[in-house]
């Protein structure tokens, strides 16, 4: 589903600032060799990543969902001098291709990308976290925020992408909708319930929610 009719879009995006030339060819090499390219963050949101990294100024990002690497480079944009960033996906099949972009990336030896299931792997990690990029598969949403919350720094964010789900989640009946649906359904009133952090949702794309950890 469109949220925004394509004037609006190809508008908002001819007057957001471009991408590097890395980011173009790995935008392009993605939309041209990999199944379900849509998964890609691309243009407008990227530069959304980039700008909210830049304002934070993060000295450690965790990200969960790699893909091929196009959100981790923006988000690192705004990393500090020494700051690093964890990233961490499933598909092995990807690794080779993104792991070529991350190399050749200015912020190559700022970022850890591991391969492995993040249910395993957050539990393990030692660090605090100013920002936490959610972008893997719907069903573990929840489980994934709930590992991350307290890893998170206070003031911190966590943010997650695809929680209007090409507006699936609007549907009146969520009994009836497929599971994926049903836990972006449940996450969305989760956050929204939880006291522990402030939150809104932004129809940017597919939809990103934004949380700091109160």
């Amino acid at each position: 589903m469109k949220f925004l009719t394509e004037e609006i879009e190809a508008y908002s995006e001819n007057h957001t600032e471009q991408e590097n030339a890395l980011l173009q060819s790995l935008n392009r090499e993605t939309y041209a060799n990999v199944l379900n390219p849509r998964m890609l963050s691309g243009h407008l949101q990227g530069r959304f990543l980039s700008m909210i990294s830049r304002m934070i100024q993060p000295d450690r990002i965790l990200e969960i969902g790699t893909y091929t690497g196009y959100s981790a480079l923006c988000l690192c944009e705004g990393l500090r001098e020494n700051g690093k960033l964890i990233t961490i996906d499933i598909n092995e099949e990807l690794e080779t291709m993104t792991r070529c972009y991350l190399d050749k990336s200015v912020f190559s030896k700022k970022i850890e990308y591991r391969i492995g299931n993040a249910l395993d792997i957050v539990p393990l990690l030692q660090e605090t976290f100013d920002i936490v990029f959610i972008d893997a598969d719907k069903i573990n949403y929840i489980s994934y925020y709930n590992l991350c919350l307290d890893k998170v720094r206070k003031g911190g964010f966590i943010i997650a992408d695809n929680v209007l789900w090409s507006g699936k989640v609007t549907q009146t009946e969520p009994k009836k909708a497929d599971k994926d649906t049903q836990q972006l359904i449940e996450f969305n009133r989760l956050v929204h319930e939880d006291t522990r952090v402030s939150n809104i949702l932004l129809p940017i794309r597919d939809g990103l929610m934004i949380l700091q950890k109160m």
